[in-house]
């Protein structure tokens, strides 16, 4: 009897760890998500199928200038698309990840 108690709780504890790890991963996952699309200049004028090609040329580029290229087309191609479409877009490309803003840090209304 001990033995089964014993086991029961060894396999309900393996499966709440794992249960955690599982959810913190979709949670790690929709949090990057959304933090990418925000990133992206002008996603919310991409489709999903955009987003997602974008994103795999970003990965695929071998180095920082092929890089800063295809955020520079992109960046022109949704400035256009944003004027078609009657809206306006800033004129820089959102900071990169990994600079800081202006005055830089946490402080209050971030």
């Amino acid at each position: 009897m001990k033995k089964r108690l014993i086991k029961f709780s060894v396999l309900f504890v393996i499966t709440c760890i794992y249960s955690g790890f599982a959810f913190s991963d979709d949670q790690t996952q929709i949090q990057e998500g959304a933090q990418t699309q925000k990133q992206i200049y002008g996603s919310q004028l991409m489709t999903t199928q955009e987003r997602v090609e974008f994103r795999t040329k970003m990965r695929n580029a071998r180095t920082a200038e092929e890089r800063e290229n295809i955020r520079n087309e992109h960046h022109e191609r949704m400035k256009k698309r944003a004027k078609e479409r009657g809206l306006v877009l800033p004129d820089e490309p959102p900071i990169r990840r990994g600079h800081m803003r202006q005055g830089g840090g946490m402080g209050p209304g971030r």
